[in-house]
């Protein structure tokens, strides 16, 4: 086999085994974020506070919707069911932190980069256009609906 050969044979083993990390960041950060919004939702009156000493308005409102994101978008994420769909929250629930809250402290681009939200942002931002893989719920649920609706859908594109 030509060297060509074995680097395109080692790829597509690469490209079969993307379920791979689909799985662990969402297992990843889909915890994190149950964790954390399961400690805001038990502690809605000192998240209030904060997210009123950030300056964020109808705090208590806030403080529950973040927490209650992160705790729903936490759990689906982990089971990758509405795996696409709850990214669009979680990740304007980080934007809105590192804009509200951390860019405050940023002094430059190494500050940046440092933080977590934007970090996590990204990572919601690549389950929403990489998709929850195959160890996932969502992956169940299409293979069901292909199955029953597969004359209304057509055939299914390849990635």
């Amino acid at each position: 086999m030509t060297a060509a050969g074995r680097i395109d044979a080692a790829l597509r083993r690469v490209n079969r085994a993307q379920w791979v990390p689909q799985l662990l960041v969402r297992l990843f950060v889909g915890y994190f974020f149950l964790e954390t919004g399961w400690g805001k939702v038990h502690s809605l009156p000192a998240m209030t506070e904060r997210f009123a000493e950030w300056g964020i308005p109808a705090p208590a409102f806030n403080a529950a919707l973040s927490g209650l994101t992160e705790l729903v978008g936490g759990l689906l994420v982990m089971l990758g069911l509405f795996t696409r769909l709850i990214s669009i929250p979680m990740i304007i629930n980080m934007v809105v932190a590192t804009l509200a809250v951390k860019l405050k402290k940023v002094g430059g681009l190494d500050d940046f980069v440092e933080q977590d939200e934007p970090l996590y942002a990204l990572a919601f931002l690549w389950l929403f256009f990489a998709g929850p893989g195959w160890v996932s719920l969502d992956h169940l649920l299409d293979k069901v609906f292909r199955r029953k609706y597969a004359a209304e859908l057509g055939p299914k594109a390849s990635a």
